[in-house]
Parts: structure tokens; sequence; C-alpha cells
């Protein structure tokens, strides 16, 4: 008895000895072994706190921000990323911060961007989420290797320019609904005050509805206000330090986000069930994205309830998380990035003249088609201008899992990378002295002549993980643009505030109030 007591005692020592040298390893010898390995090459940045990090200085630089008012100008990137702009101004282009016990280097050079996002090897990944946040992964968006090279190949067909444009009807149908609802808000007297974000949300949800899933809006609507509420309970998860095994403790908002994923999911299930059905038996017209992307995994048989996918398919549970990502991608950066051309286009009336003009000329009064919007060249000289002032995604993330070089920088295995997309975006180096303003005149020779370095300018990304969907966002955005052009002119409200922040993407905090004249 006496030997077995001993040899308890013995193995909770080893046990408790195991667990501080872990904890040790963990929370201090490797971040300041990181830390030693990027300042023994020049690398600047914030010295390591316990644990946190600069987590805390984060947040608060971000709310502090947040309640300061602005004025109506385009230069967002102190309000927007207040702690990035000042870490770069303080350390360089290259620096680091520390979230947690995880260094985050801030990438704020292009080509060095451009390299990170070549990612010929796929030796820079996503960064690895912890499990509050990683439940809001979708799809391609987060897959790697192998997988994500499966997935690109099989849902690529569906996003053929010929395939996108047998989706005019559908773009066509969703817009001449918005300006009919407009006009019936203008009214006899001719004008209105309108939040023209919320509207535009739900244009490009009736968008994706339709042209991904064949559907009406009412169906998706649901979805949509789920995958909100989620997306601000993983923000909330992400501004603090996660505790192994807090997400298994039955808090109200931990048993909320498992909920919200299970509706989601199962709304989602439903709908590939019933387009699977529909195209078994004829009554499905094939001509939506989640056809296409069914008709192109058809090599193999997906069972209702699989659970694994097969060597060249996905299984249903992979195509719903490409449905997640087709709801979130096609909606949310589609609508803001409409949102703040209509904010941008009111605050300069010239330039909303000259878009208003050319397509008048190209389309007069009809319904533009797809030949008439590519032809449309101040129209997309203005988009990509505002794609440059207001990108939907402010910064990138990838993450090393093995030591990597990139433009004579040794990095060590563990480091995450912060990609500033907007900080590059108002670089007066690469964009000259007016880079705070609206012009866009600096797109009249293409996008790789709009800079003084042809690789400033990557609003979908670079290399092969480039936004898939780029070209239906830019169909769908023209052909709203156009329309509203036609029938509308617009100015800023009194009551509109300048508000950008960011809930994933960049939104207006306090909407986007005009008032609308019929033209």
């Amino acid at each position: 008895m006496e030997d077995l007591v001993f040899i308890m005692v013995i193995f909770l020592s080893f046990l408790l000895l195991w667990g501080v040298l872990a904890v040790f390893y963990t929370v201090w010898w490797k971040p300041t072994s990181l830390e030693k390995l990027l300042k023994q090459q020049g690398i600047t940045g914030s010295p390591y706190k316990l644990y946190h990090g600069e987590l805390k200085e984060y947040v608060r630089s971000l709310q502090e921000a947040r309640t300061k008012p602005m004025s109506l100008t385009n230069e967002i990137v102190p309000r927007v990323i207040p702690f990035v702009k000042q870490q770069v101004e303080t350390h360089g282009k290259i620096t680091f911060y520390w979230v947690g016990t995880t260094p985050r280097m801030i990438i704020a050079d292009p080509e060095l961007m451009k390299e990170i996002l070549s990612n010929k090897f796929g030796h820079f990944q996503k960064p690895p989420l912890n499990p509050l946040t990683n439940i809001l992964t979708m799809g391609l968006s987060w897959l790697e290797r192998e997988k994500w090279a499966k997935h690109r190949r099989i849902m690529s067909p569906a996003f053929h320019m010929e395939k996108l444009k047998g989706m005019m009807p559908q773009f066509t149908a969703c817009c001449s609904e918005l300006i009919e609802r407009w006009e019936k808000l203008v009214g006899p007297q001719g004008s209105c005050e309108l939040d023209v974000w919320p509207e535009l949300s739900n244009l490009t949800s009736d968008v994706i509805s339709r042209a991904a899933f064949g559907s009406k809006l009412e169906e998706g609507k649901k979805i949509f206000e789920l995958q909100k509420e989620m997306i601000v309970l993983v923000i909330e998860a992400s501004q603090s330090v996660y505790i192994p095994g807090f997400r298994f403790i039955p808090t109200k908002k931990n048993k909320r986000r498992m909920k919200l994923d299970k509706e989601i999911k199962d709304m989602l299930r439903e709908i590939i069930h019933k387009k699977e059905q529909g195209m078994r038996i004829g009554e499905s017209s094939g001509d939506d994205l989640l056809s296409m992307m069914l008709q192109s995994n058809s090599m193999n048989y997906l069972h209702e309830n699989a659970k694994e996918s097969t060597t060249n398919g996905m299984s249903i549970e992979e195509v719903i998380e490409e449905c997640k990502l087709f709801y979130f991608a096609g909606q949310e950066t589609t609508s803001t990035w409409l949102t703040w051309t209509m904010v941008v286009l009111a605050m300069h009336p010239n330039w909303q003249e000259k878009a208003r003009d050319e397509v008048l000329q190209i389309c007069g009064k009809n319904t533009p088609n797809f030949k008439s919007i590519n032809h449309l060249k101040i129209v997309t000289m203005i988009l990509n201008e505002v794609l440059r002032l207001y990108p939907p995604a402010v910064h990138q993330f990838r993450h090393t899992y093995k030591e990597m070089k990139i433009g004579g920088i040794t990095l060590p295995a563990g480091v995450e990378l912060m990609l500033p997309t907007l900080l590059i975006n108002h670089n007066p180096e690469l964009w000259g002295e007016d880079a705070e303003k609206f012009r866009p005149d600096r797109f009249s020779e293409g996008i790789m002549n709009a800079s003084k370095n042809q690789g400033a300018f990557l609003p979908f990304g670079w290399g092969p993980r480039i936004c898939l969907g780029q070209n239906f966002a830019l169909i769908e955005a023209k052909m709203a643009l156009a329309m509203i052009l036609q029938h509308f002119s617009f100015q800023l409200s009194p009551t509109y505030a300048h508000a950008p922040y960011t809930i994933i993407t960049l939104q207006p905090q306090h909407g986007a109030q005009v008032i609308l004249h019929r033209i």
C-alpha cells in the first residue's frame, strides 16, 4: 500500500512539474525566444507583455477612436486602425506587436505582401483561431493545401465569366426591385431621406440568394440575420485571450454560439437537400452557383448525412461550409462597397454627374446589360477608387507554420502576419501626396498603372488565393450603381455622421443617410 501511495505521489509530482514547465514554455520561454530572433534581425516592435500582450491596448485604441467625431474626409486610417498606424509610425513598415503569446508582424510593404500572398508552396497559411472564433471559418477562405486545391477546382467552373453572364437576369431583377422600392419612397414629392446601408444590404442579400441558391430573399434572410449575430459574438471573443477549455463552459454566450452554428447549418443543409432533389427530377434549372457547384462535384455521390469527404468530391458538410461563405462574402463585402460608393459620390457631386452622364450615354434609360456595363470606364474607375479608400477588408492575415524567408528576413514558425491593406491604400509614398483624396482618374490607365508600385492595389487579394468571386462582385456593383445613377441623384443628409469602423468588414457605424432625388 505504501509503495502504491509513493508511486501516486511521484506520478502527481511529475504531472505538476510537467504542467508548470508547459505553462512556463508557453507564456514566457517561447514568446521571449521569438522576440529575440526578430530583434536580432533589426526588427523592432513592442516588448512582450506576459500573456495578454498588446491585446488590451489594441481594443482600447479602437474603442477610443470610435467615440471621437470625424470630419467629412477620406482620412480614415486613424479611426479604423489606430493601433496599427501608431505601430508603423513608431517602428517602421515591418514591425510587430503581441496578441497574447503570439507575435503579430505588420508587413506594410506591397512587394513583401505580394510575396506572402503568392504563397507558392503553401508555407504561409491562415492563422489558427481559438475554438470560440473558428466557428466562423468558412470553406475556401480557411482551407489549406490539398483540400483547398480540391475545393477551388470544384467551385471554379461556377464562377466562369460565361456562367456569370447567364446570371444577369437575377442581377437585373434584384436591382429593378430596388429601384421600384426607392421610386415609391420618393413619391410625388420627388425626394426623400434614406439610409442606404440597410437598403443595399438587402439588395446584395437578394442577389446572392437568387444567384447562388435560386431562392428569394425571404428564404435566405434568416440565415443573414443569424450570421450577423454570430459575427458580433465571434468578434467579441477574438478581443480577449482564450483560456483553454473555456468553450465547454455552458455560459450564455457559449450556448448561443453553438445554437447559431447549428441553426445556420441545418437551414443550409435543407436548402442543399431541396436543390439536389430538384436537380434529380429536373425541377432545378441548374443556373445558380449551388447547382453548378453540385454538378461539378457530381463525380462523387453526396449522401445526405455524409460526414467525410471522398477523394475527389466534397461531403455535404463541406458543401455547407462553402454555402456559408457564399452568404457572407457574397453579401457583406459588396453591400459595404456599394454603400461607401454612394457616400463618396454624394461627397463629390462632380464625379457623380460624370458617372451618370456615362451611364446615360451608353445605356440611355434602358436596363444595362452585360455588354454595356463592360463599357462603363468612369464607373469602373470610381468603384476602384472607392475600393482603395474604403476596402471592405482592411487587413489580411497569414501564419508561418515553419521557418520561412521573405525579403531577406527569416521568420520563425509561430509568427502571425498582418498585411494592412488600408494602410497601403492610403500611403502617400505609393499613391502621391493626394493619397487621401478621391481621384478616380488615377485608374484611367488601369489598375497596374494607378500607383507608383504595381503591387500596391490588392482589393481581392493576390496569387493563387485571389478571391474567386471578384468578377461576380464587380458585375453586381456595376449593375447596381448604373441603375441607381439612371434614376436618382443623391446628396448626403444633414443627419449623416461620417464614422467608418470594422465589424469584419468596413462599415458605416451610424448608417449612410442620403437624400434621394428622382431624375
